[in-house]
């Protein structure tokens, strides 16, 4: 299992790219039916409301978390 501050890094890291990522959102969903552009900004609501639910337990579980604390990521 990984440790705990690189779970916290990576869920970090994953929240800034799907925030990052609305307003490209937007335009993508901008020729669709105004229903379906609804429904594809909840699922992004929701995605974005799991992740940082996830990011709130994280932290909670390891409340002396640093962002210095983070080892190096494996490489590919």
């Amino acid at each position: 299992m990984l440790p705990t501050a690189y779970r916290i890094t990576r869920v970090q890291k994953t929240l800034r790219w799907f925030e990052d990522d609305i307003p490209l959102l937007n335009m993508r969903v901008k020729d669709l039916s105004a229903e379906r552009q609804r429904s594809a900004r909840q699922f992004a609501a929701a995605v974005l409301s799991q992740t940082r639910a996830e990011l709130d337990r994280l932290l909670a579980e390891h409340p002396g978390y640093e962002a210095g604390d983070v080892p190096c990521e494996p490489a590919d």
